[in-house]
């Protein structure tokens, strides 16, 4: 699943620079290369849907009949991995516009907030309602939201073996040296299984994401 991402990845997981935690993976790769892995996952929205279009009419597609816009933007992440469940929230803002400032409006915008494990699997997602209140005369409109993950710790974390394997020490000139640990199917396929992400966005319909997909 390509999306957007708010917190950068490292090893499929949250890289967090210089906050380093016991439990935490680092990884040196080649030079001045660091990578951290948390047990936290990585947030971000995924492709097409950070933005919603409303139009009036609703069937229509044109510019002139667009009647509002919102964009979600500010996304900031807390993570708790201190006991057997990691629980993570994504806060974020929405921004808003709307073409006709006649009047008081309120907008109320579906979003979700999906877990993602390995890249491709969706093990929870829900559903959030965000509302824009628009003041009479007033084009623009601002409202904060977030989406939750609540993640087996067990699960988020690399076996012992794979630990080792990663972090261990290479010196240049020997033969594993050459080999990127990653880079073995067995490693790969447990660090994919110990990694989540926390990604929301807004709940579009399928004309909404193929509008945002082609525009």
């Amino acid at each position: 699943m390509k999306f957007r991402s708010v917190v950068m990845a490292g090893l499929g997981a949250a890289a967090l620079s210089g906050c380093h935690h016991t439990g935490d993976v680092v990884v040196e790769e080649g030079v001045g290369i660091t990578a951290l892995r948390t047990t936290c996952p990585a947030v971000g929205i995924p492709d097409f849907t950070g933005d919603v279009t409303l139009f009036n009419p609703p069937d229509a597609r044109t510019a002139d009949a667009i009647d509002v816009t919102a964009t979600m933007t500010g996304v900031r992440t807390t993570c708790d991995d201190s006991g057997d469940r990691v629980h993570a929230v994504a806060n974020f803002q929405v921004l808003g516009q709307r073409r006709n400032t006649q009047g008081a409006r309120s907008v109320t915008l579906p979003y979700f907030a999906t877990v993602v494990r390995g890249g491709q699997t969706v093990v929870a997602k829900k559903i959030g309602m965000v509302t824009l209140n628009f003041a009479d005369g007033q084009a623009r409109a601002q409202a904060s939201a977030a989406g939750a993950a609540d993640i087996d710790k067990a699960s988020a974390t690399l076996p012992p073996e794979i630990r080792a394997r990663i972090t261990a020490k290479r010196k240049s000139g020997e033969a594993e040296a050459a080999i990127d640990p990653l880079a073995q199917p067995d490693v790969r396929a447990a660090v994919d299984r110990a990694s989540f992400e926390l990604l929301v966005g807004f709940q579009l319909t399928d004309d909404q994401l193929k509008y945002n997909a082609t525009r």
